[in-house]
């Protein structure tokens, strides 16, 4: 078979119950977001519709911005965020991060309701909840309120006990090893 071809026939699992699962991307290390972008590409594989609502990222181009344009897919991508409250410099203060966060749990309350989307990203929404930005009822709420088929993904560090215990699937990014500890910046198409 020639590199980049799939096989003439190939078989697609169906489960005997679809189910919209909750799924949890936590961890100190890197590949949260990248984790959650994989599973955009993927459910885009199956002509899912996405939405990925981003609430701490806004101030600095990430490379998924354009990225998502190029792919003939039905992705969605909101950067609502104002960057990393209260790290790096980020000269934005709680308040305005905490607006924007705000802004972002409406939107997602609007894509739920909705129904117009089957993946919903929130990324780095469990950094918002442990920096105040949300509120853990915020949360909870959406986490009742999603449709019975919508998936939901959270990412970002430091997950809630509350939200790792109603979710179906946990994953744990650890660091061993970071760039970044050598003093090497972040690279593009990589880390950002």
């Amino acid at each position: 078979m020639k590199r980049g071809t799939k096989p003439a026939k190939i078989d697609r699992l169906e489960p005997k119950v679809r189910r919209g699962l909750i799924v949890v991307i936590t961890g100190n290390g890197k590949g949260k977001t990248t984790s959650a972008l994989g599973m955009a590409l993927r459910a885009c594989g199956h002509g899912m519709r996405v939405c990925i609502i981003q609430f701490m990222k806004g101030d600095l181009y990430a490379g998924e911005w354009d990225g998502v344009k190029q792919m003939n897919c039905d992705i969605e991508l909101v950067a609502t965020g104002k960057g990393f409250c209260g790290i790096q410099g980020n000269p934005y203060p709680w308040e305005e991060h905490r607006a924007n966060a705000q802004d972002a749990i409406d939107l997602a309350r609007e894509k739920i309701a909705s129904g117009g989307c089957d993946l919903l990203i929130l990324d780095e929404i469990n950094n918002a909840l442990k920096l105040k930005l949300v509120d853990l009822e915020q949360v909870l709420d959406l986490l009742r309120n999603k449709p019975p088929l919508l998936h939901l993904v959270l990412t970002g560090r430091d997950a809630h006990p509350e939200v790792v215990e109603i979710a179906d699937t946990v994953s744990e990014v650890r660091e061993i090893k970071h760039a970044y500890r050598k003093d090497i910046e972040p690279q593009p198409g990589v880390d950002y």
